[in-house]
């Protein structure tokens, strides 16, 4: 079983430190997307990601400072670098050599620079949406340019798993990198929803802190079994039977 989790755009580089690490499986794609990146002026990094002035010359700072290779002077596990809803429930200052190792195996995590990191995969700080209308390295957009690769690596990761499921704890804008067609295993979303009025709806701010507190609850319970995943009761949430179907499980809170 492996879960896929989409990145934050809160990062801190001066997190727990801990000294076992990987190298991302795609840095060479990366270190292209950062040659192209490296290119364009503030102004355009601003009209390419939509984002502040101030936002923009930070990551044209980012860009610029992006050099290889990966240390831990320069660099930062990608477990322990990811700041935000998704990631604050999943607590890493209290992890063990055994959390971190079981973690490495089954979680993965999306992302518009790097493609796929495994936990204890360096990264360097960097914004970079998946959504970006925008081409790279001759590919339409960064859908085009990771799909087939990221789709080939979980396919590979997944081959190695007792229980081969991929577990979509990813939101929509990450999960459209993957190629279903790719993927020989059963892929399983995971939903959480919120009693509002008797009514159970998603709201997002929830669902993704969720999403944190299940990979969290995998982790520190070792889950391998994708049906363990409907003991998930952290935070009120339950298994709900009936608004569930064979490839969407959902998780409520009233």
């Amino acid at each position: 079983m492996i879960l896929i989790i989409s990145p934050s755009k809160t990062q801190d580089s001066k997190s727990r430190p801990y000294p076992h690490f990987t190298v991302p499986v795609m840095l060479e794609q990366s270190r292209q997307l950062i040659d192209e990146l490296k290119e364009l002026d503030p102004r355009q990094i601003a009209e390419l990601m939509g984002v502040s002035d101030k936002l923009a010359q930070q990551n044209w700072q980012r860009f610029q400072k992006f050099t290889v290779p990966f240390d831990l002077e320069n660099a930062k596990q990608a477990l322990l670098a990811f700041k935000g809803d998704v990631f604050t429930p999943i607590d890493v200052e209290a992890y063990t050599d055994e959390d971190f190792s079981f973690a490495q195996d089954h979680v993965r995590i999306l992302s518009g620079l790097y493609g796929i990191l495994r936990p204890l995969d360096l990264m360097q700080s960097y914004r970079l949406e998946m959504g970006i209308k925008s081409g790279f390295a001759n590919a339409k957009n960064l859908y085009e340019y990771w799909g087939a690769r990221v789709t080939e690596a979980l396919h590979e990761d997944l081959s190695r798993q007792s229980q081969p499921v991929l577990v979509n704890l990813a939101s929509d804008e990450y999960f459209k990198v993957i190629q279903p067609h790719g993927i020989t295993a059963p892929i399983l979303k995971i939903s959480f929803k919120e009693n509002k009025k008797g009514i159970y709806r998603v709201v997002a701010i929830h669902a993704k802190r969720a999403r944190g507190l299940m990979v969290h609850f995998v982790v520190i319970n070792r889950l391998e079994n994708v049906q363990d995943l409907k003991t998930f009761d952290l935070e009120g949430y339950q298994f709900n039977d009936r608004l569930s179907a064979d490839r969407e499980w959902v998780f409520c809170r009233d």
